[in-house]
């Protein structure tokens, strides 16, 4: 394959909803390009691009898979991504490196869930759009349902590029309001014949032309004059008006298909040869440090990982976009994340899992190497001196967690291994140690994903894992001052032991002023690993307790505070005031105070009305309208507080704060309720008091697993 500039590259995300025909388009595409000598069908297994063993197995994208092709002297490259939103990070990875996004829309059904989804993601992206109702041979197929459907999401700036028409003699044709032409084709799609728009079709045809030429020329001053003058714009000048309306985000073209029919692909292709943006044509990029990034040819070489891959047989693939400059085979390039330098090898284009050696990738293109040591998705690969750090891929948190054990110990760090390269493969998969609660998480985007992750870890990695609920990281605190004494004494022959602490606790809040009736002879404020604080007075008069004897004293409190009376949870935010006490002149030394101190601690806590706080979520959940009620009663029901609704377009935002013990599962209860509608997102708030009755079932609960232990 030749080497195409920046000019002649047009990257492509294929989005959409599950089962509106990505893969099947992509397959006709390369099939209409001659890459390949006959088109796979994903029922048949045989795709280019739905090549994974689990995508087969699925009949359905799992991953984000390159592509590639060739057109009238453009290169083509198709990243073909799955269409439900539990692998949203695919599709995120993909539009972070995409010129244009390619919306293909079920011609059936309409814009479906998860096409309102990756809508969302496309505006971030500010990507040029272009929509594409598919199937539209199909017998249910309902093409102004459809676009109107298009129309709802993205606004009157989605313009009817092409419409489905049937001849009079039953033939399935497209009719191009842009070329103002009729496509017709035979039984078996391919290539059309080109015939005049009918008679019954002129005064409609004429009409969506007119609309396109006035949305064309609302982009471009020079064209809205020749507009003004003529009347009308020629093709070559709408092409130029709809370009920079696609790059402005204020034209959306709307074409139509049948991808399993060969019918439209060739116009589609064209389209995106002519008139999508180019990589050249988008505007730089920003990196990290403010650095603007050109997308030139002359400029340092600068690459940006969107994806990582682990083959069989093979091991790393690192997929990325050359962002500026030029790359060759044996180049070596530095990571400014990791500081390493790394050699790139062989350099690949790909399709599927096939890859094609090249010696050179120029900026603008996609490509692939193998086995570098140490670079992740996100990285940046450059030049040492070229200060180029390009700005990392905002994946979202995940939205369901389980713990997660092997069921064999023998396997423990095996699954550690397994579980780190899935999150390198996919980072919305995120795996964490909670030390608190002694448990691997990991998180996934749902339900779905995490029967992904399971699948990997037993086929690929050949381990059994058990995904059971997360425990809750419980607090312990007070809420009422409490005094408590105790004296340590031990002999046994030769030095005893022997300390006496009498000490007050009392709830602390920012800004507490000095304890009343005590002399501040010292105070320590500790940040707790665990959050909080403890302040720790000293108020000792007279000597009674020796200075050196109060860190002692302390570090008993701590170890007390660490795994709290109550539940063993984390104490927090508590000054303790140490204000009297007694030792012995032979036998007080620093464990003797250090467990007086801690024994006079735990019978305070327990004196000052203790208190179990539980970690509290900001919630925001968008639905559509007709199902908020529905929400609304599931979120009161898990304890939820709700904070305020807002509309956004034809969805309703609720923002509540919830107790997390209560999200477990929530994702899928929310997809059932909103039939795959609605999407959440959680960050933590707070420690807030439990209930009563839940504290005591808490604590019941503690109890009964100390006695089983």
């Amino acid at each position: 394959m030749k080497t195409y500039d920046d000019k002649h590259i047009k990257n492509l995300a294929f989005v959409g909803s599950h089962h509106s025909g990505k893969t099947t388009l992509a397959e006709t595409m390369l099939f209409e390009a001659g890459l390949i000598p006959r088109r796979g069908r994903v029922e048949d297994k045989n795709t280019v691009s739905d090549f994974h063993e689990i995508e087969k197995e699925r009949q359905g994208s799992v991953f984000a898979t390159p592509l590639h092709t060739e057109w009238r002297n453009y290169k083509i490259n198709i990243i073909d991504t799955p269409g439900l939103d539990d692998f949203i990070g695919e599709v995120i990875s993909a539009m972070r490196v995409a010129d244009t996004a390619l919306v293909v829309v079920n011609a059936a059904h309409g814009v479906e869930v998860g096409t309102e989804i990756i809508w969302d993601y496309i505006q971030r992206f500010h990507r040029p759009t272009v929509f594409v109702v598919n199937q539209m041979d199909h017998v249910d197929a309902d093409f102004n349902k459809a676009y109107n459907s298009i129309v709802e999401l993205a606004g009157k700036n989605a313009v009817l590029i092409q419409y489905p028409y049937q001849t009079a003699d039953g033939r399935q044709a497209i009719i191009d309001v842009l070329k103002m032409k009729m496509y017709v084709f035979g039984p078996e799609g391919g290539k059309p014949e080109k015939h005049p728009i009918p008679d019954d079709q002129k005064e409609r045809a004429d009409q969506l032309h007119n609309e396109l030429v006035e949305k064309a020329a609302e982009n471009d001053e020079e064209l809205m004059e020749l507009y003004f003058d003529k009347g009308t714009l020629s093709e070559d000048e709408m092409k130029i008006g709809i370009k920079k309306g696609m790059l402005n985000h204020e034209l959306f073209p709307v074409f139509t298909v049948s991808a399993l029919k060969n019918m439209g692909s060739g116009r589609l292709m064209g389209f995106i040869d002519n008139v999508a943006p180019a990589a050249a044509d988008l505007p730089a990029e920003q990196d990290e440090n403010g650095k603007i990034v050109e997308t030139d040819p002359a400029g340092p070489p600068a690459l940006f990982v969107y994806k990582t891959f682990y083959e069989p047989n093979v091991g790393k693939v690192t997929y990325f976009k050359v962002k500026s400059g030029k790359v060759n085979t044996g180049d070596k390039l530095y990571n400014p994340r990791t500081g390493e330098t790394e050699n790139l090898g062989q350099l690949y284009i790909v399709n599927g899992k096939k890859r094609e050696p090249v010696d050179q990738l120029t900026d603008g293109d996609l490509g692939a190497v193998i086995k570098l040591k140490s670079t992740e998705t996100s990285d940046t690969l450059t030049t040492q001196d070229s200060g180029i750090r390009l700005r990392p891929i905002q994946f979202p948190e995940p939205r369901l967690r389980k713990a997660v054990k092997a069921a064999s110990k023998n396997e423990e760090e095996k699954l550690q291994e397994a579980l780190k390269r899935i999150h390198s493969q996919d980072p919305t998969v995120v795996i964490q140690y909670d030390r608190e609660m002694k448990q691997q998480l990991v998180g996934t985007q749902g339900e779905l994903h995490l029967q992904i992750v399971d699948w990997m870890l037993k086929k690929e990695f050949g381990i059994t894992a058990e995904f059971t609920k997360p425990k809750i990281s419980y607090r312990e605190t007070i809420q009422r001052p409490a005094t408590a004494s105790y004296r340590h004494k031990k002999q046994s022959g030769g030095a005893g032991q022997f300390g006496e602490v009498h000490l007050k606790v009392e709830p602390y809040y920012e800004g507490m002023p000095d304890p009343e009736g005590f002399p501040v002879r010292g105070k320590e404020e500790e940040d707790l690993p665990w959050g909080g604080k403890l302040v720790f007075v000293n108020s000792i008069v007279g000597g009674v307790i020796d200075a050196r004897f109060l860190p002692s004293i302390k570090k008993g409190i701590l170890e007390v505070m660490e795994s709290g009376p109550m539940t063993s949870s984390p104490v927090r935010d508590i000054r303790v005031i140490v204000y009297d006490g007694k030792m012995h002149p032979v036998d007080s030394n620093d464990i003797s105070f250090k467990i007086a101190g801690a024994q006079a601690f735990k019978k305070a806590f327990m004196d000052a009305n203790p208190k179990l706080l539980e970690p509290i979520m900001d919630v925001e959940v968008k639905m559509p309208e007709d199902v908020m009620g529905n929400v609304m009663t599931d979120l009161q029901g898990r304890r939820a507080v709700i904070m305020g609704i807002d509309s956004a377009g034809k969805y309703q935002k609720i923002k509540a704060r919830v107790p997390l013990a209560e999200m477990y599962r929530y994702s899928t209860t929310l997809r059932s309720l909103t039939q795959g509608r609605g999407t959440f997102s959680s960050s933590f708030s707070a420690y807030e008091p439990v209930p009563a009755n839940v504290q005591e079932e808490l604590i019941k609960q503690h109890q009964k697993e100390e006695a089983e232990a």
